[in-house]
């Protein structure tokens, strides 16, 4: 079975009001769709990527994974049941206020609620962002990824990879257990963090621009409590990004270029370097942590950790190189 991206994601709360501001304001999603006790929001063409309703829990609800039609939803649903996993078919209702053609219902080991879906509605008018950004990075890499977090990561993993066909991208033991999981070339869409407890860590969005995320870091720096990493980059996926708390006391991870790998050809490893090249001050580390996680930081300066940045035509420009001492470098390192 294949599943081709992070479709949508569900999010209970009772702070509606502050996640339709820290969605619109500050994320930049389009709201639409209000009512008194839901509403949605848009990133793209999508009619909607988050869906926000009204409940006494706080966090997400259901994860929306995407099939690419009603045949591969149906092999979805019938290798679950032979997988000895429970499925229910979605209601017309259900995948109306989903806005998707049909859908099927399941959960994971530790409580998790997953949607498999086909048939994602596209919107008639422009996205229309809650702020001036350039846009998210979706398409068929998705809404982005979810970092979820498991009480024994061995009570959960081998659903994902044995039963759903999730393929390890890497992983890494320090500061903490975490491994990393693609079904499209973006390096990751989902994650497992072993935190002693089931739960999500966080989601992430990437941005087209470099700038759009920098602006947010400047929102974010008025109210410095609302910063849950600062600004870094990372060692695998090499996104650029900060995280800041939710209205739901989870995270949301805000970044920019991140690399694409092919599936085909990728070779899993465990990666000793640390989570990130540089950054990603983690608040919600333990003081022995974080300065673990500092130690593995400068690690990689003091070997001299640098990778490209992942660009995308449109958002960058060739700067005149002008620098010979730069130019015997790299034409050093194409001789080497």
């Amino acid at each position: 079975m294949q599943f081709d991206a992070l479709g949508y994601v569900g999010i209970c709360t009772k702070a509606l009001d502050e996640w339709a501001s820290y969605g619109t304001r500050f994320l930049g999603m389009q709201l639409v769709e209000k009512s008194r006790g839901a509403f949605a929001l848009r990133m793209d063409d999508r009619k909607q990527r988050v869906i926000i309703h009204a409940d006494e829990g706080e966090g997400p609800a259901f994860y929306g994974w995407e099939v690419a039609d009603a045949a591969q939803l149906d092999a979805t649903a019938a290798h679950l049941e032979k997988s000895g996993v429970k499925v229910a078919r979605g209601s017309r209702s259900l995948a109306d206020e989903r806005r998707v053609k049909d859908l099927i219902v399941f959960g994971d080991p530790i409580g998790n609620r997953l949607e498999a879906f086909h048939g994602a509605e596209i919107a008639a008018e422009p996205f229309k962002p809650g702020r001036s950004i350039s846009g998210f990075r979706t398409g068929p890499l998705g809404m982005g990824h979810a970092v979820l977090t498991a009480e024994r990561l061995d009570d959960v993993v081998p659903f994902y990879t044995d039963i759903l066909g999730f393929h390890l991208s890497d992983y890494f033991l320090r500061p903490f257990k975490a491994y990393f999981f693609h079904v499209n070339p973006r390096h990751h869409s989902l994650a497992f963090i072993e935190s002693g407890r089931n739960g999500i860590h966080h989601l992430m969005v990437e941005l087209c621009f470099l700038d759009d995320v920098g602006q947010a870091y400047d929102l974010a720096l008025r109210k410095p409590e609302m910063i849950g990493a600062t600004l870094g980059r990372h060692t695998n996926d090499q996104v650029t990004s900060f995280y800041s708390w939710s209205p739901s006391k989870f995270l949301v991870e805000y970044g920019w270029g991140g690399r694409t790998i092919d599936p085909g050809s990728w070779t899993a490893q465990e990666r000793t370097d640390g989570p990130s090249l540089w950054g990603h001050d983690r608040m919600w580390l333990t003081a022995e942590k974080r300065e673990e996680a500092r130690d593995l930081r400068i690690g990689v300066a003091e070997a001299g950790g640098r990778v490209p940045l992942n660009v995308m035509d449109g958002n960058y420009l060739r700067a005149r190189d002008v620098c010979p001492w730069w130019n015997a470098a790299v034409a050093a390192r194409k001789t080497g």
